[in-house]
């Protein structure tokens, strides 16, 4: 069985992490905290900038098509709201991929754990926009 999917909702929710980055990452949000724990200077321009956002664009597809299958296959599993599966596996996939594998690569790195805290805080709220997204609009069930 494949998963039902609304491409619109994936497009959407593919284009509000691009939304949700610009703001978290802006200077007068965490932008500057963020640059300075990361080691980055945001003074110098960054000449592979392009290939950044287009990868973070693919990327970004990725997972709200992920999102968007695994929250149809639990609300068919669980029954009940698919607005409710899209958060409850939004948080479940963040928890147990990204949260977990940040936290790993992290340690291993020693990158300072507010810088840690910051990107997977960052990634929790990308993934719960992308899960209202595609909850709040479901695919056409023929």
């Amino acid at each position: 069985m494949v998963p039902e999917i609304n491409y619109w909702a994936v497009l959407l929710a593919t284009a509000s992490s691009m939304l949700v980055g610009s703001i978290w990452y802006a200077p007068k949000v965490f932008g500057t905290r963020w640059s300075k724990l990361a080691n980055v200077d945001m003074d110098k321009p960054a000449a592979s900038a392009t290939m950044a956002i287009i990868t973070t664009v693919i990327v970004s597809f990725i997972t709200a098509w992920v999102l968007a299958g695994a929250t149809a296959i639990a609300w068919h599993f669980y029954d009940g709201s698919f607005f409710g599966a899209a958060l409850i596996t939004g948080v479940t996939l963040w928890a147990g991929f990204t949260a977990a594998r940040f936290i790993t690569h992290d340690a291993f790195e020693g990158r300072p754990t507010a810088l840690t805290t910051m990107n997977i805080a960052h990634e929790l709220v990308t993934v719960l926009v992308m899960a209202v997204l595609i909850g709040v609009w479901p695919p056409a069930l023929g």
